[in-house]
């Protein structure tokens, strides 16, 4: 079970309120669980999430660069490899089901919705530290781990049959909850280290923020279909 009910990021995650539930909670996901979102919407999200990949591992190198610990610098280029070498490629692989080749998506210009969150992301590391950086990831990552789970307890959800089935194993796997546990440990560790207590107003601001973009990320693809 994921801990998302202590520490900093629980903390984080409760103060967020209507914002981060209208965003695990969004209807591009609840009509994935259904089976019942439109193919083109679904299309345009994974040819938008290849772009957004790219820039996932710039700010991982980026963190890379934020890091004052071998251990927080070790962990930042493990991502980065991670990133461009085993998710992209299952990535595209996952894609060509879906009639997507990556010279389509390479080729795909980025959507305003993608450009917000990933250059607010980029923008939070460079003109802050590995906290804001962090902190302003933490959305994305825990954010589609929770909108799985919570479809996974929706007995409305259909899984026999539905085209979306495999997405959701997919963030439901043991390897993307332990992704995901760690990097909530990994903000406690770091917002314990760099004064997230004294700095929370303006960390719970970015963490808002982030959460409204990755909404905003699912209403673009929604709107596609």
């Amino acid at each position: 079970m994921l801990p998302l009910d202590t520490g900093l990021f629980g903390r984080l995650r409760r103060d967020a309120g209507a914002d981060w539930t209208a965003y695990v909670r969004h209807a591009f996901v609840r009509q994935l669980g259904a089976g019942t979102l439109a193919r083109p919407a679904f299309q345009h999200f994974l040819k938008q999430d290849y772009l957004f990949l790219i820039h996932f591992a710039r700010a991982y190198a980026l963190a890379a660069v934020k890091s004052d610990t071998l251990e927080d610098l070790r962990g930042a280029a493990a991502a980065v490899t991670t990133i461009v070498d085993t998710e992209m490629p299952l990535h595209v692989a996952y894609c060509r089901d879906w009639g997507l080749t990556e010279a389509q998506m390479a080729a795909e210009p980025e959507a305003m919705e993608c450009v917000a969150y990933t250059r607010f992301v980029l923008d939070c590391g460079l003109a802050g530290d590995r906290l804001d950086l962090e902190t302003a990831l933490a959305p994305c990552v825990v954010g589609y781990a929770e909108a799985v789970a919570l479809l996974l307890e929706d007995p409305t959800t259909l899984r026999e049959g539905n085209t979306y089935n495999a997405w959701m194993e997919a963030y439901s796997g043991p390897e993307y909850v332990a992704a995901v546990s760690a990097a909530i440990a990994r903000l406690e560790r770091i917002g314990a280290a760099r004064g997230a207590e004294a700095r929370y107003p303006r960390l719970l601001e970015t963490f808002r923020a982030a959460t409204r973009l990755e909404a905003a990320f699912w209403d673009m693809g929604l709107a596609a279909g």
